[in-house]
């Protein structure tokens, strides 16, 4: 009988605990979800995967019931797509991708613009190449991606050579493949930006013929759509004021940075370097001033009959304070 006793106790204890272990497994999983999801798409190295890889941006999102979710992308373009699909709410991209979605009818919000990194963008030919200048890619072989802020520059420094578009020849790849490309002079020429502008400074001694000052301001910026972004206003404003700060600390911190990227990217510490030393990290709301740079973009694209309609870039933009 005194067994019996031992073994209905025993089990009582084990449905007790069993019991509060669930509850209490509940609990944390009901607080969770009271959390509401927002998702970033990023690409690798850029100021939002700053903000992941630092970790206070969700800490603080968290604090005030929100739950940061990130995914990474290759490309702009790709994340255009994900924002249009719905899978993310925010992107962060360079300032050619959002023109060439908005132009195919994808509901685009700016909220936010990066400092200019036209020091880091730049068209590049080998160290021995026999060319000296834009002018002389006439019929070369150029490598750049679509809908980037490297067909844009092109654009631009052919144009202010007094060249048109069909006097080089285009190769259209993703920024991976014009570095193996360029490494094996498939191509004459390659337009890019950091840090494979880092890159190919270090490892292959490249020899710049123009950067894009003056040409090409390739900001960075943060999207969403007009849908999205004006049913989250405090979202916005909340994500807008904690990234500021994570590029406040970037550009105070540079060695950190450039340790946190270093690991981020799976570069030398010797490019990374190069990059972080001539960028700056500020981000801020949007300004006339910038929506008027991008207006420039979708005008150049729309004469070079990259996009079929015109658009205005000042109806997409969303405004919203620190």
């Amino acid at each position: 009988m005194k067994k019996r006793w031992q073994k209905v106790i025993l089990v009582v204890l084990l449905f007790f605990w069993a019991g509060g272990t669930y509850y209490g497994y509940q609990q944390t999983t009901g607080s969770r979800d009271k959390l509401q999801k927002v998702t970033i798409g990023y690409q690798k190295g850029d100021p939002v995967d700053v903000s992941r890889s630092r970790g206070v941006l969700v800490k603080k999102m968290k604090e005030l019931g929100y739950r940061v979710v990130f995914k990474e992308f290759a490309d702009g373009a790709s994340e255009m797509q994900a924002l249009a699909a719905g899978s993310i709410n925010y992107a962060r991209t360079g300032d050619t991708p959002p023109v060439t979605a908005a132009a195919s009818g994808t509901d685009i919000a700016y909220i936010a613009a990066g400092a200019s990194r036209s020091s880091g963008s730049g068209i590049w030919v080998q160290k021995d190449s026999d060319i000296d200048s834009v002018k002389a890619l006439q019929g070369k072989k150029v490598a750049y991606t679509q809908s980037t802020s490297s067909q844009f520059l092109l654009l631009q420094a052919l144009s202010k050579a007094g060249m048109s578009a069909s006097d080089i020849e285009w190769v259209n790849m993703k920024q991976a493949d014009a570095a193996i490309a360029f490494s094996k002079g498939d191509v004459d020429a390659w337009v890019t930006w950091d840090p494979y502008t880092a890159q190919g400074q270090v490892t292959q001694q490249a020899k710049l013929l123009t950067n894009g000052d003056g040409l090409s301001q390739n900001r960075d910026f943060i999207l969403s759509t007009q849908q999205y972004a004006k049913k989250h206003e405090a979202v916005s404003e909340y994500l807008v004021k904690y990234l500021s700060e994570d590029m406040t600390w970037a550009n105070e911190h540079p060695k950190a940075l450039t340790k946190l990227l270093t690991k981020a990217l799976g570069m030398k510490q010797t490019i990374v370097a190069k990059m972080v030393d001539r960028r700056d990290w500020t981000l801020t709301p949007m300004t006339k001033a910038i929506a008027k740079e991008e207006q420039t973009i979708a005008n150049v694209f729309y004469e070079n009959d990259l996009i079929k309609q015109r658009i205005n870039v000042s109806d997409d933009v969303i405004y919203v304070s620190e």
